[in-house]
């Protein structure tokens, strides 16, 4: 794929941000909605608006997304598949919501770049962490697809490798529901959510909303988790000015 180089038209930072450069983890199954499979329109239309005001506020905005609403690689190797080829397949499906993802955003004048761990260079970018960073300087949202671009990883820990690299304020985890609780509340309307957590306790409770080895990744590089619903409107643009919404995963040190 050609590269382009073009700038964006990105306003200045707001006085009040509290992070100036996020990753956010947005999971496939967030994008498909109330659909047990594919895109769902009406959230792809709220999320693009949703990043088009955050891209307003002059934050710098690299998102990772999951394909679990087209293919899981776990639950193609549960069903006796080769579990680096249906890892693969996976991160094919993440490049579909990557693109996909791309079209609303631009389609709100958010100039955006889709950047993937597996070279497809007629669709998208290759990732190159010096180019991604220069996109963020540029002014372009970078959306960055096929996970780490090797089987038996996550996209939790794509992103967590991911926010590491270009120097990210925080790790921004946006689910179906408010937090972190310690039961499923789709199962147990008397869960409890958790507003604190350090990064041993989410390792030590196996909380399953990301893995361990995710979370042990930011915790060697000191990278603040937030996990917090991705449908509730204007709920990325407060947390990025400070506001506290849903759960924290902290350095306890």
């Amino acid at each position: 794929m050609e590269e382009r180089d073009d700038v964006g038209q990105q306003p200045a930072p707001h006085p009040g941000l509290r992070y100036r450069r996020i990753v956010l983890k947005l999971s496939g199954e967030a994008l498909s909605g109330a659909n047990a499979f594919g895109l769902d329109p009406g959230i792809m239309e709220l999320t693009a608006k949703e990043l088009a005001e955050l891209y307003q506020l002059g934050v710098q905005v690299g998102i990772v997304v999951g394909g679990g609403n087209i293919f899981r690689g776990l639950r193609g190797a549960a069903s006796g598949m080769d579990r680096a080829q249906s890892d693969y397949m996976g991160m094919l499906a993440t490049v579909i919501n990557a693109l996909a993802l791309q079209d609303a955003l631009e389609r709100q004048n958010v100039p955006t770049r889709v950047m993937t761990a597996l070279e497809m260079r007629q669709v998208a970018e290759p990732y190159i962490r010096r180019r991604a960073l220069r996109h963020l300087d540029r002014g372009n949202m970078i959306i960055m697809a096929a996970g780490t671009g090797n089987p038996f990883f996550s996209t939790d820990t794509a992103a967590a490798l991911r926010a590491t690299e270009i120097g990210a304020a925080g790790l921004f985890k946006a689910t179906k529901v408010d937090g972190i609780y310690d039961r499923d509340p789709a199962r147990h309307p008397d869960a409890t959510m958790f507003r604190r957590m350090s990064y041993q306790e989410f390792i030590e409770r196996r909380i399953g909303v990301m893995d361990a080895t995710a979370v042990t990744l930011c915790r060697e590089n000191r990278m603040p988790i937030r996990v917090f619903k991705l449908t509730v409107q204007g709920n990325i643009k407060r947390v990025c000015l400070g506001e506290d919404l849903g759960t924290v995963v902290y350095d306890e040190g």
